[in-house]
């Protein structure tokens, strides 16, 4: 990678930035990256088999699998904020401690509610960890290094969703010394620790900005709108979508006006706001992030949907159910990686051609399986072909976002881009999952699961359809 970027230490410290050995630190951070969002899906072919070992009752075992992705999605910008402010790498380091120590203790929980509690923990530590990933890669690389691991971030995203599915079948189905679903938590110890090891040597050593403002009020009101969004969201179905589930969401929406009034007043006096204005007017990074948004929503729920039919429909088991869904992660993540092979006449023109033609193929995927067929050779190609072209979509819109955003500023458009694609995911699962669910009770016939699922795709081809507005915007943006 010749397009490498070496930034000199901070206060004349003449400690070399992040691209000392570029190819170890991307390697680590990736890593760590990848643990983060293996986590949100490894859990949920667990389910069955805690729910038998700790009596667990239905609403604790959805916080368990939620838990994770609560604290996850509310503390990701106090994350990336963090690490502006104490170092990138000293709260990557941080975050993963967290993160393997809280994977210890859930696979050595004795009771439901303590798994639940170190749940939230080990999605703390990843809030912590995950936005340093992001703001290592924009201070390490440039140029077409930085497209070219932008491209892998995306792919390790993709692949992290699925191969969960996969390897917590494959742990689960094991029962490794009769520990039946432990090993899906305690997977992480021997990885987080080695990781860690590696860190303590290839991190940069560059202190944060200390003088950077905290942003107290900004953190609090982003922090409680946030935990009001994604709290029902993930709770709601299961619940039957109380009153107070509805409360919340109009209260997140009021947050969130009041969160963008906080902001402007504090840039009016002078301070530094959580999310600056001048990160949100990036060229192309606010269309971008809602074409992403929409993208993520629409993958993440389809995975989750399909895992369902294919379980609770089709009678698979874990394992197979996975392994089914890997074509289309597996498309995602080679796309992503290697979109700049294409001619580069295409690119500009990319983004659009791959949301207009994903509608008709998540579609066409659910006529397909519409009926209750089993899953066949022509449905994996296609759900192949869709992860190809879902990736076509996703990275470069992911580049557009980042590319225009200033080096000083790559922590909090890190933390923002994260956000919007993990709360993509939650809200893809959340509302597509109570599209299917609410069209079926499971477990159902194949053909009354196919009909949902059906349906579902149908919804889905309506949000990737909003993707290619967001999508054109960034090609003028671009322009």
């Amino acid at each position: 990678m010749t397009d490498l970027q070496i930034r000199p230490g901070v206060a004349g410290s003449t400690t070399p930035g992040p691209a000392a050995r570029p190819g170890l630190l991307l390697a680590l951070v990736l890593c760590g990256q990848f643990m983060a969002v293996l986590d949100v899906s490894i859990v949920n072919v667990a389910v069955p088999t805690i729910r038998t070992d700790l009596h667990a009752s239905g609403a604790a075992l959805q916080l368990v699998i939620a838990g994770y992705t609560i604290a996850y999605a509310v503390l990701l910008i106090t994350g990336a904020r963090l690490g502006a402010r104490h170092g990138y790498g000293r709260l990557f380091q941080l975050g993963l401690a967290v993160f393997t120590a809280a994977s210890l203790a859930c696979g050595l929980a004795p009771a439901t509610g303590w798994l639940i509690a170190f749940r939230l923990l080990q999605g703390a530590g990843s809030a912590l960890m995950v936005p340093q990933v992001m703001s290592l890669l924009q201070q390490t690389f440039t140029g077409a290094a930085r497209t070219r691991v932008l491209g892998l971030y995306s792919a390790v995203l993709a692949g992290g969703m699925a191969i969960g599915q996969v390897v917590g079948g494959v742990l689960v189905s094991a029962d490794l010394f009769g520990t039946g679903w432990r090993p899906v938590f305690l997977v992480n110890v021997p990885i987080g620790l080695a990781l860690l090891v590696a860190g303590a040597r290839l991190l940069p050593k560059l202190p944060g900005d200390r003088d950077r403002g905290f942003d107290i009020p900004g953190l609090v009101v982003l922090g409680a709108a946030l935990g009001l969004l994604v709290v029902p969201l993930v709770l709601g179905h299961e619940l039957g979508w109380p009153a107070w589930g509805w409360a919340m969401l109009a209260g997140s929406a009021v947050l969130f006006a009041v969160f963008a009034v906080v902001e402007r007043g504090i840039a009016r006096r002078g301070g530094q706001p959580l999310i600056s204005g001048r990160v949100l007017r990036a060229p192309g990074l606010r269309p971008a992030a809602g074409g992403l948004f929409m993208i993520m929503a629409a993958f993440a729920g389809f995975l989750f949907s399909f895992a369902l039919h294919q379980q609770a429909g089709l009678g698979h088991s874990a394992l197979r159910a996975g392994l089914c869904s890997a074509p289309v992660a597996v498309g995602f993540g080679v796309s992503s990686l290697h979109w700049q092979r294409l001619p580069a006449r295409l690119h500009g023109v990319l983004p659009v051609l791959a949301t207009v033609l994903l509608a008709p193929g998540y579609l066409l995927l659910g006529v397909l399986l519409g009926g209750g067929a089993e899953i066949g050779p022509v449905a994996l190609v296609l759900m192949t072909v869709l992860g190809l072209v879902a990736g076509c979509g996703y990275a470069p819109l992911f580049a557009r976002a980042l590319g225009g955003v200033a080096p000083a500023d790559a922590a909090d458009a890190s933390g923002v881009m994260v956000t919007v694609i993990q709360l993509g995911q939650v809200v893809g699962v959340a509302v597509l999952g109570s599209v299917f669910l609410g069209g079926v009770d499971l477990p159902a016939p194949a053909r009354d699961s196919g009909h949902a699922l059906l349906v579902t795709t149908a919804v889905i081809a309506g949000a990737v359809a909003l993707a290619v507005v967001f999508a054109a915007r960034t090609r003028r943006s671009a322009g």
